[in-house]
């Protein structure tokens, strides 16, 4: 499977699904990679383009192999989702990768910055040890990731 989650943006998230483990996510910003590898990595950064139903109050990273990040989550009426995980590989501003456990199961994210014309790509390719896990994550991204890397737009023209 392979959709633009909205038709409404000049740059589409692309979700693709290539197994029942895998999720591949695609954009394209109009920013160059030094800029949106910021808005990914640095917690002064992050937490202003989440999505719109949630705020980021607790954001900490600690961007280097084997170094570790703690997010809080909180939802429109108050309830709080903390995620962490682990870097395994940190090679800036090129890509990361990082690991989270979710319900007993480890999760890998590779997360990619390609830069052409001034313009980057982000792809996030992640691998989850159950196909209940991915289609979760399927049904988070179709929304949570849109409206993210819609206020993310948005972001990176505040910040250059």
């Amino acid at each position: 499977m392979t959709t633009p989650s909205s038709a409404s943006t000049r740059n589409p998230t692309i979700l693709a699904t290539p197994s029942d483990h895998e999720l591949v996510i695609t954009r394209t910003f109009e920013a160059p990679r030094a800029l949106v590898w910021a808005a990914f990595t640095d917690p002064k950064h992050l937490p202003n383009w989440q999505p719109s139903n949630a705020t980021m109050p607790v954001c900490e990273i600690d961007l280097r192999p084997g170094g570790a990040w703690h997010y809080v989550y909180r939802m429109g009426q108050g309830r709080e989702f903390p995620v962490t995980g682990t870097y395994r590989e940190v090679d800036p501003p090129k890509r990361f990768v990082q690991v989270m456990t979710v319900n007993g199961e480890e999760n890998t994210s590779t997360t990619t910055f390609t830069e052409e014309n001034g313009r980057t790509t982000v792809t996030v390719e992640s691998r989850y040890a159950s196909t209940a896990s991915r289609d979760q994550a399927v049904k988070y991204a179709k929304f949570g990731t849109e409206s993210s890397y819609t206020r993310l737009d948005t972001y990176l023209v505040s910040m250059s």
